[in-house]
């Protein structure tokens, strides 16, 4: 049903068009009709060709080009997107629609700055919006505009009791504000998102850092159980070597640190740097500083050893390239 209408739309268009074109009057409405119905089929191409011809009339001249940024975002060219939206704000700078799609395009090109100034101009027109607001506080703490983000949240309060990305960016928020009311913010999001191993880690961090150890432990258990070796973020090598930290500062009388830090290597963790940095905590028993020291050098000289294998492995290959070359031209 829905191809058939866009079908009649087209005909229609094409139709309107034949006929103004043998009396040589074809309007810039009808030109933004064709356009617009090749835009409703997703023939992007076409409807670029004809929206820039509406584009040169005054009537259809801010439609034209607020779709033509569409179009430019739709197909990821986002700095030719960013370019229609500014230029309708130029003429009209109060025009909601583009001071939407600006501010949303300026985060896709990384412009955050520009971003939030566009949204701010958007959230003094239109304060009740909440998606507005999530979107700017988001930007504001991309730049680490903590304080800030968390004004733009709670202007929208409202959004906070059900929404899960306002709940989640909140809880960020406060985490990096060191407020404590961000564990149970965490804890409500995750309530409703448990399947979430990377956000679970994000709390289990957060606990782990207001000294909320057994809690801390009890959360990184729970994501490294549910990880697989394919997992990235987080891996198993990561959460199982922040399980090692924890216990051998924590609790150093244990072996069971020591156990869980050469399985992380076993796993995979190779960032020897920050397995030799915990020798700087004074928690750490002196029989493990012992264990630590040597599970760093040998460590470290099995990837000194990889690497010269692969280094071996490339200058065999080189020279195989090169005698076949050789053998190629003496042919």
């Amino acid at each position: 049903m829905k191809l058939l209408k866009l079908f009649l739309l087209l005909l229609a268009a094409v139709l309107v068009l034949g006929s103004c074109a043998s009396w040589g009057a074809v309007t810039a409405e009808e030109y933004f009709a064709l356009g617009m119905a090749f835009f409703d089929l997703g023939r992007f191409e076409e409807a670029e060709r004809w929206l820039n011809r509406a584009r040169m009339r005054s009537r259809t001249m801010t439609a034209s080009e607020y779709n033509l940024g569409r179009i430019a975002f739709e197909t990821g060219r986002f700095e030719d997107a960013a370019m229609y939206f500014e230029s309708i704000l130029r003429r009209d700078p109060n025009n909601v629609l583009a001071l939407q799609a600006a501010a949303f395009t300026r985060i896709r090109t990384g412009e955050i700055e520009r971003a939030s100034e566009l949204y701010e101009r958007l959230l003094a027109l239109v304060p009740e919006s909440a998606d507005d607001g999530y979107n700017h506080a988001l930007v504001l703490y991309a730049m680490e505009r903590y304080e800030e983000a968390e004004r733009v949240l709670l202007n929208n309060a409202i959004a906070l009791l059900d929404n899960n990305d306002v709940m989640l960016l909140h809880a960020r928020i406060k985490r990096r504000l060191g407020n404590p009311e961000a564990i149970d913010t965490f804890a409500r999001w995750l309530a409703n998102n448990a399947a979430d191993q990377r956000v679970r880690h994000e709390f289990a961090q957060l606990l782990e850092s207001r000294n909320h150890y057994a809690r801390a432990l009890e959360e990184y258990r729970t994501v490294l159980a549910a990880l697989t070796a394919a997992s990235v973020d987080p891996s198993r090598a990561e959460v199982r070597f922040a399980v090692a930290r924890l216990l051998l500062t924590v609790d150093p009388e244990r072996a069971e640190g020591i156990t869980e830090l050469t399985e992380a290597i076993e796993d995979g963790f190779d960032d020897f740097d920050i397995v030799e940095a915990l020798l700087d905590d004074e928690r750490i028993s002196d029989s493990n500083r012992d264990r630590i020291r040597t599970i760093v050098a040998d460590g470290r000289r099995a990837a000194q050893a990889e690497a010269e294998t692969e280094r071996d492995e490339d200058d065999t290959y080189a020279d195989e390239d090169y005698v076949y070359d050789w053998f190629n031209e003496a042919e």
